[in-house]
């Protein structure tokens, strides 16, 4: 689809790959909503960003874990804008829980992480679909659901839900809604340091630009091109979950480790 004048929706987009995402849907003249559960003045600075490009944009607070909040969410893109084309869930929770320790996690832990990855997407996609004539839904999942790597066995468990419910919906609304998933591996940036810490996280990218097959492990705008790519192109592509990883699967590398 063309992405001037369009309308897309991109979950968690306060910063990281979300906020990349929107960055370049606006610089395609596309316009977008970002939202957040939280970071309020983060999403309205991104917001800023994307209206000083050609496109409209709206920052909107909605917590993907609510079903009502989804449908806010896509209500506000409705009112705004009059249109809603495409939809990135990318909205993510996580634990930062060595992979060995069973006792790390606990059932609240799953029910929270599953509540936004799982859950979340799934409310989004169900509210978006239902305004949208034709257009696109990319999920933006994760090495771990593939592999049983990550941050935690939670969120590993999560991802790969996400993947399978990515072949689910795909069936399911098409032809009018492609719906596609991207599975980025280790992500550079200031998230990633944050869970693991400052000397794991230099550690594991060193280690990581080293043994992957196309080096250094993705950025946040790596992993945008690929997902807004699928929301203008790919046009007869779905069910499609792609591994983005700088060939990571490839190398054998064992879980990441929190501090």
């Amino acid at each position: 689809m063309s992405l001037e004048g369009a309308t897309v929706i991109v979950t968690g987009s306060s910063s990281g790959i979300g906020a990349a995402c929107v960055r370049l849907l606006a610089s395609k003249g596309c316009n977008v909503v970002v939202n957040y559960s939280r970071s309020a003045d983060a999403a309205a600075a991104v917001a800023e960003e994307c209206r000083e490009s050609r496109a409209g944009a709206i920052a909107v607070r909605a917590d993907v874990a609510d079903d009502a909040d989804c449908r806010r969410l896509v209500a506000a893109a409705m009112d705004e804008f009059g249109r809603l084309d495409g939809l990135v869930n990318n909205a993510g929770a996580t634990k930062f829980c060595d992979h060995a320790d069973l006792d790390g996690l606990t059932a609240e832990d799953f029910h929270a992480i599953y509540g936004v990855n799982v859950v979340g997407a799934y409310q989004m996609s169900r509210a978006a679909a239902a305004v949208m004539e034709r257009g696109s839904i990319v999920n933006i999942a994760s090495m771990a659901g593939v592999i049983g790597t990550g941050s935690s066995i939670a969120y590993a468990a999560s991802k790969g839900a996400l993947n399978t419910m990515t072949l689910s919906l795909a069936r399911v609304l098409g032809p009018g809604v492609r719906v596609n998933a991207v599975c980025p591996g280790f992500v550079q940036g200031a998230w990633m340091r944050a869970g693991l810490g400052a000397e794991r996280y230099d550690a594991t990218l060193e280690r990581l630009t080293e043994s992957n097959p196309l080096g250094a492990p993705t950025t946040h705008d790596e992993i945008a091109e690929v997902a807004v790519w699928f929301l203008e192109g790919a046009s007869k592509v779905t069910g499609e979950v792609m591994m983005v990883d700088s060939g990571f699967h490839l190398s054998g590398v064992a879980p990441l480790k929190a501090r």
